[in-house]
């Protein structure tokens, strides 16, 4: 089987990119769903500490909706609960056969669905690209799906949860111990400059003015790409991220497209600063930045 399927064949960029395909698939239902998960676990631990029994009537306001998780129940479509059949959730094909609408109501389907398939199919494929067919691109890619998913979480909730923020850290720290990735001194001390950073400014921030300017998931997503990008590699992801997060906060102020009292999520910036980072390469990073 080994000769049939060597690593040049199943690791090559086009079935990276198929992978990626059916994962930014996968994502998308993890980036609409864990939100929810989360919220409906808050709720239920509220009405515990409260004393109420899940199933009552009236919980004092608190309203727990049906049990739901990243596989149950199937997707169905949000405006007539169409259940959406196999064919039907191709990636990319289907929204692009359906001309981005409802088969039963036509009722519209966005076309984020189709762009985070995509998106996800590009970074599998970029990483295939850059590191050829060797197992350790999986473990890239990985990296790339998580970034994904918690871009598309923040920048809908301004939420980066735990639940995908400290697994990719730890991950990263167990890539280094194994010798997967990038020294283990290096990736401690990434992950510690990353978390620290932030954390100094938020602090700064809100002694100087009272006010939050950052969420606490900014810190651990940065430590998360500190352990696996390393500590060099902190600046220059926040520049990056800082820079790009600017410019799009004030085309949305302009445009109108941000709200009174909202602000523009940081985690997407980080972690598109952070897939730069690791396609660039660190060596070229450091040679944009004088370091080299």
């Amino acid at each position: 089987m080994q000769e049939l399927l060597p690593p040049s064949i199943w690791l090559s960029v086009p079935v990276l990119a198929l992978l990626g395909l059916c994962i930014g698939s996968f994502l998308n239902v993890v980036i609409h769903r864990l939100p929810l998960m989360l919220e409906r676990g808050w709720k239920l631990d509220s009405a515990d500490m409260l004393g109420l029994a899940p199933d009552s009537a009236a919980l004092k306001g608190v309203v727990i909706e049906p049990p739901i998780s990243l596989s149950k129940p199937r997707s169905r479509c949000p405006s007539c609960g169409h259940a959406i059949a196999w064919y039907e959730n191709i990636p990319v094909v289907s929204w692009l056969v359906l001309r981005g609408r409802c088969s039963a109501c036509k009722a519209s389907i966005s076309a984020r669905y189709p762009f985070i398939e995509l998106l996800t199919a590009v970074l599998f494929a970029a990483v295939g690209w850059q590191l050829g067919a060797q197992p350790v691109a999986l473990l890239w890619c990985g990296f790339m799906a998580t970034l994904v998913a918690l871009s598309g979480i923040d920048w809908d909730t301004t939420l980066l949860p735990d639940n995908l923020t400290l697994p990719l850290l730890w991950a990263g720290l167990i890539a280094a111990t194994l010798g997967w990735t990038i020294p283990l001194s290096t990736s401690i001390w990434g992950a510690t400059a990353g978390y620290l950073s932030l954390w100094s400014v938020y602090w700064l921030f809100k002694l100087t003015t009272g006010k939050e300017g950052m969420g606490q998931g900014d810190f651990k997503l940065l430590a998360a790409l500190g352990a696996w990008l390393g500590w060099q590699m902190i600046l220059p992801i926040v520049l990056a991220a800082s820079v790009i997060g600017a410019v799009v906060g004030i085309g949305l102020k302009v445009s109108g497209g941000l709200r009174e009292g909202r602000y523009v999520p940081f985690g997407p910036f980080l972690a598109g600063a952070g897939m730069v980072v690791m396609l660039a390469g660190a060596p070229r990073v450091m040679d944009w930045m004088g370091w080299a």
